[in-house]
């Protein structure tokens, strides 16, 4: 029964339901990273329940909790009401907290899910500072399950700001002079500039072809009126930023209620840098703006922190939770600084499934564990040996533009062969490494006569950036499946450099995973990725999406266990 579930009609199921289409897998038991199909093939499963699952499937921890709220008759859904669940959560919780916030927060429980907590965080900037807009940037997703506009819902009052990155910064630039330029173009638009995105504006070299938003975005001249552009200094260090005053009121009439971001855009795997955070951080405290910082892909020790921001060691006002918080069961929970509050509650309540006692309870063991067993610590270490190990990997694959993340939230970015010969009249550039032969720097974007320049050194990428290439991704994902590894695929939304293409194959795997399990997930993966680039240079895979169910071409081998094995010849 349960292997002809893939092939039903699926008549009583939406068509946006696409992990079946991508991952035709029944899962009939689970622990750990493994998953086992009703074919009786194994599977390591490094998408986590798309990041749900700190512990993996089905851990000895979570489950006795489960068992125990329900053997002791309590009940499962108490909105609002201190239940001993609830309280132990909560303890848990603030045990784990950043300090600077741990002795001052309260915990706000939402509805299930993401989007629940981010319309909550958002209710109450508003209601703390009697302010309407809230500031976002280009590649942040939110949870507002819109792909085209995933930041809409929020009410931005300007279009995204530019996060930075090094493989598609919209500047041009990467490294440490991208983020301070993404900084002060953040200053100028919350100190009145007209606009809130670059004009240098990515053609096929810099993101996907056709339009996006950033393409749709009227000319401005560049810099913006309080852009000092005679050089671009390192970053200078920040000096710590004072406790905010109470925000009823503060700012200018025309500031935002807040500023939402992430520390690692969950979507594309794009981490933040340090210093940027902090200058985040700075920036809003002295305009006296909420900095609400997004903490569902990133919590939970998945970055090699038990919170991500604490990588910069940056305090926010309000931290969005969900996904791994529940540990694996539906939870989300917005925590603020006591004194943000001070005009009055907001007049909402996000959803009725707010006291989910199963979830609070699985969630507090959840957190424990992470705590007890320093899981934070070993998937700092863990991950940086596998970035490393992958990077190395790939690196004469010409298919995979970037290799990038933080702890165990790793993605792969694939690219086409398609590259502009240089780039058009107003366009940012981008240089090569150090050692490459370039020339010693590259003029900035709309800058006449090319007076700022960028040095060759630094972290940048190696090579320009490729378009987005998202039928090459959905062929990784495939090849992995079919070598007993289970893969999920990002992507940044339509207004960021890679014009809301999946081109990123993502790894969650659960923060238990072994050694063993490690080894065995970069070998599966080397080998797809190695599979995809072989057919993509033959011409087997043509441009463009891949149905998934596609029949296997003659002499293509299929593998009918989970274990790795050698692609045929």
């Amino acid at each position: 029964m349960t292997e002809e579930i893939p092939r039903r009609p699926p008549a009583r199921e939406p068509a946006a339901r696409t992990y079946p289409h991508a991952l035709p897998v029944v899962p009939v038991r689970a622990r750990g990273l493994t998953v086992e199909g009703a074919d009786g093939r194994r599977y390591l499963d490094c998408l986590s329940g798309a990041g749900t699952l700190a512990l993996g499937h089905n851990h000895p921890v979570v489950l006795e909790a489960i068992r125990k709220v329900l053997d002791s008759g309590a009940p499962l859904n108490v909105p609002d009401l201190t239940t001993p669940v609830e309280a132990a959560f909560v303890t848990e919780l603030r045990r784990t907290l950043p300090s600077g916030l741990a002795d001052r927060a309260r915990v706000r429980f939402c509805g299930p899910a993401g989007t629940d907590a981010v319309t909550t965080a958002c209710a109450l900037v508003r209601a703390a500072t009697g302010r309407t807009g809230i500031l976002g940037f280009a590649g942040g997703e939110h949870g507002t399950g819109s792909r085209a506009q995933p930041l809409a819902a929020l009410g931005l009052t300007s279009r995204p700001l530019p996060y930075p990155q090094d493989y598609r910064c919209l500047f041009g630039l990467g490294g440490p002079h991208g983020a301070e330029l993404a900084a002060r173009w953040t200053e100028a638009v919350l100190d009145g500039a007209d606009t809130a995105v670059p004009c240098c504006r990515p053609s096929k070299a810099h993101g996907a072809p056709g339009t996006s938003a950033v393409d749709a975005a009227p000319e401005t001249p560049w810099p913006p009126a309080s852009f000092d552009t005679d050089a671009l200094p390192e970053p200078p260090g920040v000096p710590a930023v004072p406790d905010l005053p109470g925000l009823s009121g503060a700012g200018p009439a025309t500031a935002p209620a807040g500023m939402i971001l992430e520390p690692v855009q969950g979507e594309g795997v794009i981490p933040a840098p340090d210093e940027w955070l902090r200058r985040m951080r700075q920036i809003t405290a002295a305009r006296s703006v909420p900095l609400i910082v997004d903490e569902s892909h990133t919590g939970v020790g998945r970055t090699g922190a038990f919170w991500a921001v604490e990588h910069s060691g940056v305090t926010p006002d309000v931290m969005i939770l969900s996904k791994a918080i529940g540990g694996s069961l539906p939870l989300a929970v917005v925590v603020h600084r006591d004194d943000l509050l001070d005009s009055g509650e907001p007049a909402h309540h996000a959803g009725p499934f707010r006291g989910n006692q199963l979830a609070m309870a699985a969630g507090a063991a959840t957190l424990a564990h992470v705590r007890h067993h320093r899981l934070a610590e070993r998937a700092d270490a863990l991950g940086s040996r596998i970035l490393s190990q992958l990077r190395e990997l790939t690196r004469n694959l010409t298919c995979v533009g970037e290799v990038r993340g933080r702890g165990l939230m790793i993605g792969v970015e694939l690219v086409g062969p398609e590259v502009d010969a240089g780039p058009v009249a107003g366009e940012a550039r981008c240089a090569p490494r150090e050692g490459s032969g370039a020339a010693a720097g590259v003029p900035l974007p709309h800058s006449p006569g090319g007076g700022v320049t960028r040095p060759t050194a630094g972290p940048y990428p190696a090579r320009p950036p490729h378009p987005p290439a998202p039928h090459l991704a959905t062929a990784v994902q495939r090849e992995c499946l079919r070598r007993g590894l289970i893969v999920g695929l990002g992507g940044g939304d339509r207004g960021g450099p890679s014009g809301g293409e999946r081109s990123v194959v993502r790894l969650l795997p659960p923060l238990t995973i072994s050694d063993e399990q490690a080894a065995a997930m970069l070998d599966r993966l080397a080998d797809a990725l190695a599979a995809v680039a072989r057919d993509h240079s033959r011409g087997h895979i043509p441009h463009g999406r891949h149905r998934p169910d596609r029949p296997h071409r003659q002499g293509e081998r299929q593998h009918e266990s989970g274990e790795p094995a050698e692609p045929a010849r």
